[in-house]
């Protein structure tokens, strides 16, 4: 099995161009700051949301540093969705070069 794979700094740039970016991350670290535009489903409800993960497009995968998203990742390929992409570094690599967070609940 391979899991695609992005850094933090590629995901900046595809921001611009609107990809889907689901953040595994539980909800209070998704509250505190996530990556703008990012849906939180966190890692223990994957299993019951991978049709949140099946789209027509590639979907990145983000938690904290790229540990659990890989986990998510790994998960979903295994249960046949294999658009999933994770983010190694996960938002603490994203927010160190100098991109903004959004906080709160809302994406």
């Amino acid at each position: 099995m391979s899991i695609r794979e992005i850094t933090a700094g590629d995901l900046a740039l595809l921001l611009e161009r609107g990809v889907a970016v689901i953040d595994v991350r539980e909800p209070d670290e998704y509250r505190e700051g996530h990556v703008p535009g990012a849906i939180s489903v966190p890692l223990g409800l994957v299993p019951e949301s991978v049709e949140l993960f099946r789209k027509p497009v590639s979907v990145y995968v983000v938690c904290q540093t790229g540990g659990r998203s890989m986990r998510a990742c790994e998960f979903l390929h295994d249960a046949g969705v294999t658009n999933v992409i994770n983010v190694a570094g996960g938002t603490m690599g994203f927010a160190a070069l100098g991109n903004p967070l959004a906080v709160g609940d809302q994406a």
